[in-house]
């Protein structure tokens, strides 16, 4: 079976996804993730249309990769010049990227209506812009731009311009699906007469558009494509590329074929993530593979289930891909939930419990009051543990203000917060500022809690905070819920709160994220 080379384009076609703008120090991180994870090729970007891409050729120079080739991306050569003269052409070369992917016009239409100049000067570039790479000692990936829309007005055309580019020299061909509007057949037939007709290897880059990326790039290597394009987490223009991270484990465990070394797919979920970091991006919990919900079982029958067989609900064991399997506890949820959650929290329970029973009917009274556990795990291990009389209090709040000051229209809001705690009868008494009430809130109990509990308070770190209004009919006077993401070296974990006030909701989702962050280092000892 042939071996599927991966192309990674995230530095650049993902960096053309709104909301995405990677620093020189993003890039040259996700690079060397991306080499350590096992990608065939890298691409940098577009030397000269940026600073920040030019940049980045530049220190890459000074960067060993073991696994990936660096790609840098342009164009054809502009009908106004050879390929030998073109500065945009010259800038690809100066980048010192051993692989270069240029794109060209395959379509009749963007060579007639964009391009303007007769189809065979179209040709003519493509092959002198190849041929001027290779003389140069780079191998040379040709990006067909608009293959498949090219393929349906003019197939011939389409195919030419692929036979010139490798004629030229170029080491693949690939085809871009690049208004992402074909349907997996068609991709299927057109890939499978560009293989029939080449010598080289076959590609294909595509975009989302129809929510057919994924499934376009898996028909194209079902016709004999051996070398795939995409993102990271799909990122992309308008709705994205590829997603590889779900494209590599289809080819991998799907269809046995080979596109990464050994053991990397252990690693792709933490690469997932760790895009979606650098990218400032919320990750999206309802990928393949490696979303948070890919794996989530909150069903009583389907929780059942798994505990008895995993394969029952799962076409395969979340480890493989580095995930977990999640049991989520809600109203839905039966006994089954509450005994493997608790199972993993480190308490026995048997599923005809009466403390099983017990806890469910107080998730369903929580949830009838706006609170949810699916996404708030820590709250609920708390209050497993609160009704099992195993939870251990930490602090108590004898009351707390917040103050919030506005001097002027043009002034930012001052926010301060007086709080006021006791530690095992011990009061403390602080009062702190911060950035909004929540910030403040946090800044105010860790001064109060610090000289109680200041070697593992400095462990947890807040990293995310969201709010949704529960009864929108109320209006203003609607419930909030609040919930609150901590974090320490080893573990993220999510805390909830739910009132009228959103101070009160803060606070008490706040509250059990940091006790429940200072629970799990005090029990360690």
């Amino acid at each position: 079976m042939p071996k599927i080379a991966i192309y990674d384009t995230s530095l650049r076609d993902g960096m053309q996804s709104e909301r995405v703008n990677f620093s020189v120090e993003d890039k040259i991180k996700i690079a060397r993730k991306l080499d350590e994870f096992g990608m065939a090729y890298i691409e940098g970007g577009w030397p000269g249309a940026t600073a920040t891409d030019t940049e980045f050729f530049q220190r890459a120079k000074d960067i060993e990769f073991k696994n990936a080739k660096l790609a840098a991306f342009g164009s054809t050569c502009r009908a106004k010049y050879a390929a030998c003269d073109d500065p945009l052409i010259l800038k690809l070369l100066e980048s010192g990227a051993p692989v270069i992917t240029v794109f060209g016009k395959s379509w009749d239409l963007h060579v007639k209506d964009v391009f303007r100049i007769p189809l065979d000067q179209n040709l003519d570039m493509i092959y002198d812009t190849v041929h001027f790479l290779v003389s140069q000692g780079r191998e040379v990936i040709y990006d067909a731009e608009h293959f498949f829309d090219g393929y349906k007005s003019d197939k011939e055309y389409a195919l030419e311009c692929l036979k010139r580019a490798e004629s030229a020299g170029a080491s693949c061909v690939s085809l871009c699906e690049t208004n992402g509007g074909a349907l997996p057949s068609e991709v299927y037939e057109m890939t499978a007469e560009a293989v029939k007709r080449s010598g080289i290897a076959v590609g294909i880059h595509a975009h989302n558009d129809s929510g057919m990326a994924a499934a376009d790039s898996i028909a194209a290597v079902e016709a004999g494509a051996t070398h795939v394009q995409g993102t990271v987490n799909g990122i992309g223009e308008r709705c994205g590329n590829a997603n590889l991270c779900t494209i590599i484990p289809i080819l991998t465990l799907k269809m046995g074929l080979s596109c990464m070394p050994e053991g990397a797919l252990r690693d792709i979920t933490e690469l997932s993530r760790y895009v979606d970091d650098i990218a400032n991006l919320v990750p999206d919990d309802r990928l393949p593979f490696v979303g948070a919900s890919a794996f989530a079982h909150k069903a009583g029958v389907h929780a059942d289930a798994v505990a008895k067989n995993p394969r029952t609900y799962e076409h395969l064991a979340p480890e493989i891909v580095g995930n977990d399997r999640r049991i989520l506890i809600s109203s839905y949820a039966g006994g089954s939930n509450v005994v493997q959650n608790a199972k993993k929290f480190g308490v026995n329970l048997g599923k005809g419990d009466p403390a099983v029973k017990a806890v469910l009917d107080q998730v369903a009274h929580l949830e009838r009051e706006g609170h949810t556990f699916e996404e708030a795990e820590a709250s609920f291990e708390l209050l497993l543990k609160k009704s099992l009389g195993q939870y251990r209090k930490l602090f108590d709040l004898k009351g707390f203000r917040v103050i919030v000051e506005k001097r002027g229209p043009n002034e930012e809001p001052i926010t301060e917060v007086t709080l006021k705690i006791a530690v095992d009868g011990v009061e403390a008494f602080t009062v702190a500022e911060g950035d909004g009430p929540v910030h403040a809130l946090d800044n105010a109990l860790r001064l109060a809690l610090n000289r109680f509990y200041g070697k593992e308070l400095a462990k947890i770190k807040l990293t995310d905070f969201k709010v949704r209004v529960v009864n929108t009919h109320a209006a203003t006077a609607a419930k909030v819920r609040t919930v609150i993401e901590s974090r320490d070296q080893n573990q993220v974990w999510s805390t909830v709160g739910v009132s009228e006030n959103i101070i009160e909701a803060s606070w008490q989702a706040l509250a059990d994220g940091v006790e429940y962050g200072l629970l799990k280092h005090l029990d360690k000892k």
